[in-house]
């Protein structure tokens, strides 16, 4: 098994130095960075892992380096530390998709539970994207007059209908409808409307993302 990437985030070195000192114990491939910033500039949309990140932070805080990844559309888990409780700012934060939000000092066994419990989640999320990125890809390949159609059909309307609604004779749109499921493979209507709704998915899945108001970079209209 390949190991884990845990990137902490912590201004104070002997913090770092022991958490760092935590997770590696644990099997984990631990990266540490003194602020927001520098973890940034390496961090990128594929980036696999997760992040212990504080949220008291010179310069750009946790939260405003958590808004950060998400306009970026990167989604790894967040395990937030504090020094002080912040009903607030944990609220926001497990909002915005952190998986928890840990007081210093965090237990060493706490700590490393929560780490498996966001990679964990990680792989979820990477998972759920790759089957959203196939389900694009058999989408994209359709022709502007398909995607039509196939809107049309997803919509529950006979290929009678959609002739109507489009001024096209019924024939053509049996024609159409046959080339959208040798593109897709897809055998009925049922698993063309799914193959649809999955393509559709990601609004609900970016992590904190606001149905409607995504900001994952795949997340756009599967027209463009």
């Amino acid at each position: 098994m390949s190991r884990k990437t845990v990137f902490v985030v912590d201004d104070d070195l002997p913090v770092l130095e022991a958490l760092t000192e935590i997770l590696e114990a644990e099997g984990f491939l631990v990266r540490g960075f003194g602020s927001a910033e520098a973890f940034l500039d390496v961090c990128e949309a594929r980036t696999e892992g997760c992040i212990v990140l504080d949220i008291n932070l010179p310069g750009m805080d946790g939260l405003q380096a958590q808004e950060a990844l998400l306009d970026r559309g990167i989604r790894l888990p967040i395990v937030f530390l504090t020094g002080h409780g912040d009903v607030p700012m944990s609220v926001r934060a497990i909002r915005a998709g952190a998986v928890d939000f840990l007081q210093k000092p965090v237990p060493a066994a706490r700590l490393v539970d929560r780490v498996h419990a966001a990679l964990e989640l990680g792989e979820c999320r990477r998972a759920e994207m790759d089957r959203v990125d196939a389900a694009r890809a058999m989408l994209a390949v359709l022709t502007k007059r398909e995607r039509d159609i196939l809107d049309q059909v997803v919509q529950g309307k006979s290929n009678k209908q959609i002739a109507a609604d489009m001024d096209i004779s019924t024939r053509t749109v049996e024609v159409h409808r046959r080339n959208i499921a040798q593109k897709t493979g897809v055998k009925n209507t049922l698993e063309l409307e799914k193959l649809v709704q999955l393509a559709q998915a990601c609004t609900g899945i970016c992590s904190g993302a606001t149905p409607g108001k995504c900001r994952h970079l795949l997340c756009e209209d599967v027209r463009s």
